[in-house]
């Protein structure tokens, strides 16, 4: 789940994947997240939850959905190797058994991953589900016209490369051994302590190749969660999901399942979706949204009334906006300049920018401000709230710009609170009183993401964000700072161009780690290491407020995910 917009996508693939945040619940206990407003607090089986979303949910199919941990809709049709912790906060970043019976056994190296399946396994028309179908489902993954996916499996994997899946290749991938009905063994061309998370990702579905219809599969994907599909219109617009009898409980300790029924309606406009949560009339008293934020004039009028105050679902999601710097570009190839600039910045100030305190927490680290991820503590540049224009100037001149310079900031126009005219406005007035002039460079979303993504254009100074496709340090670290992943002739996220041996080799190190813990502890010392040179400029990590309805129970909101689960959720 690299950059988020609405839901979760890369920016390439899936930051207009399925983004969207972790967090504590802000209602129901803390421990458990039991409790909703109403009467009777127990949830229970039986009724219809609907979810409302802006988003359609396109691509129905676990080949070509970019999400980790299953996201949410999808997630209770397809289930996988391994899932995240259905909790609250901080329990519900950890990875957990789903279709396997742990969450992996690694060779010394953490080269050989091997898996065995819980038996009773069954898809909706009460075929048993094998280890053949989860290879399967991962090889079709690499068929071009299934694209869309997380692409770890092509890096990851021995020989999968150039790998183009079963359509043309019926040999399939011989890193993906199947020695009977219930085991796999994965073989990895360098250690991966982290293929626990990998195996959230919904490629790890399986498939029953004789039920495959190749880029038709979305209309109807057999199902292998609580629920299946009955009704796919207009490409995600309305998606039905209905029981499958064949899943229990027995076999699946994660999904509750209350709903009979799962209506999804997505396409519709933002704020007429927080109206129809607001008003909760008729079926939207048992309805939720996945992609939805309150903004702050929403949120305003939803705090000064007690009863839509007690339906407000708090997330947050590994995420970090930032300013980038290219230190080809003069003069920020001068580390003094971007240490000013990074002096210079008033942190409040961004934060209203970007809707004020409830949605926006000041960063300076560039780790998202959560255990798992590791985070550490560190201000490299310390300025305050307000920032340090004096000490700002002090490096100019030290840079030889005892007179201030001129700069241009690029950013999007698009109307949101990740690299908005707003955000950057705020950086321009901060800059000006360290006598830094930024001039703005607006761009269409599109454009922006062009400009920004390659090297050959990528400017010297603009706003950029990222998101984690799992609560760790290594999909946050990796693709920003380690240098064997710039990308010359496509889509590169390296913004720094950093090439550092000693950052490569730490990546490497903490790779080999099948401790999380320990990794975690390694991954919030090199972000401090890295964060000193100065070529980024944490501003904040965004918090999620969502409406739903007031007949919905169960409300569970985890530090993978950031948006309400509704895999626990319960309607009266």
């Amino acid at each position: 789940m690299r950059q988020p917009s609405v839901i979760a996508r890369r920016v390439a693939a899936a930051s207009v994947s399925l983004v969207v945040a972790a967090g504590a619940a802000a209602c129901g206990p803390k421990d458990s997240g039991a409790k909703a407003s109403g009467g009777d607090s127990t949830p229970h089986k039986g009724g219809t939850l609907t979810v409302l979303n802006a988003e359609p949910q396109t691509d129905f199919d676990p080949a070509r959905l970019y999400t980790s941990g299953g996201g949410n809709v999808p997630s209770l049709v397809f289930r996988t190797l391994t899932t995240r912790n259905r909790a609250n906060g901080a329990a519900g970043s950890k990875v957990v058994p789903d279709l396997a019976t742990d969450t992996g056994r690694p060779s010394k190296d953490a080269t050989v991953w091997t898996y065995t399946l819980k038996t009773g396994l069954k898809y909706e028309d009460g075929t048993p589900i094998t280890s053949a179908d989860i290879k399967y489902g991962i090889e079709r993954s690499f068929a071009p016209e299934l694209s869309g996916g997380a692409p770890y499996l092509r890096d990851w994997l021995v020989g999968a490369a150039d790998y183009q899946g079963p359509y043309k290749d019926k040999k399939g991938l011989s890193a993906i051994e199947t020695p009977d009905a219930r085991t796999l063994v994965f073989h990895l061309n360098k250690p991966e302590g982290e293929f626990p998370f990998l195996a959230t990702q919904t490629q790890f579905t399986p498939v029953p190749k004789s039920k495959d219809t190749g880029t038709k599969y979305e209309e109807h994907p057999v199902s292998s969660g609580p629920y299946k599909v009955v009704k796919n219109e207009n490409d995600g617009e309305h998606v039905l999901l209905e029981r499958n009898t064949y899943w229990s409980t027995a076999v699946d300790d994660q999904r509750k399942a209350y709903p009979d029924t799962i209506d999804v309606r997505s396409g519709l406009d933002s704020s007429v979706i927080n109206q129809r949560l607001s008003a909760s009339q008729g079926a939207d008293a048992a309805a939720v949204t996945t992609d939805t934020n309150l903004g702050p004039a929403e949120l305003a009028k939803v705090s000064g009334d007690k009863d839509l105050a007690a339906r407000v679902g708090t997330g947050h999601f590994g995420y970090t906006n930032y300013i980038a710097f290219n230190p080809t570009v003069k003069p920020f190839d001068n580390p003094k300049v971007r240490q000013a600039i990074a002096y210079a910045i008033d942190r409040s100030s961004v934060v209203n920018a970007a809707g004020g305190s409830a949605l926006a927490e000041p960063a300076t680290t560039f780790l998202p401000n959560q255990k798992s991820f590791g985070y550490t503590p560190y201000d490299p540049f310390p300025a305050g709230a307000s920032g340090n224009p004096a000490k700002a100037k002090e490096l100019l001149a030290q840079a030889g710009y005892k007179n201030g310079l001129t700069i241009t900031l690029t950013h999007s126009n698009a109307k949101d609170f990740e690299t908005s005219p707003e955000i950057a406005t705020a950086v321009q007035d901060a800059l000006k009183k360290a006598g830094i002039t930024v001039k703005l460079q607006g761009l269409e979303l599109n454009d922006y993401k062009d400009k920004i993504h390659s090297v050959k254009t990528e400017p010297g100074f603009f706003l950029a964000h990222w998101g984690a496709d799992w609560p760790s340090g290594g999909p946050f670290l990796a693709p920003i700072f380690d240098g064997r992943q710039i990308v010359k002739d496509g889509a590169n996220f390296n913004t720094g161009l950093l090439n550092d041996k000693s950052v490569n080799d730490e990546i490497d190190a903490i790779n080999k780690l099948t401790d999380l813990d320990a990794a975690a502890t390694r991954w919030g010392a090199l972000d401090k290491k890295i964060g000193e040179q100065a070529l980024v400029v944490p501003l904040f990590h965004p918090v999620y407020k969502r409406l739903y309805g007031k007949d919905v129970k169960n409300i569970v909101i985890s530090d993978w995910t950031g948006v309400l689960d509704i895999s626990q959720a319960a309607v009266k």
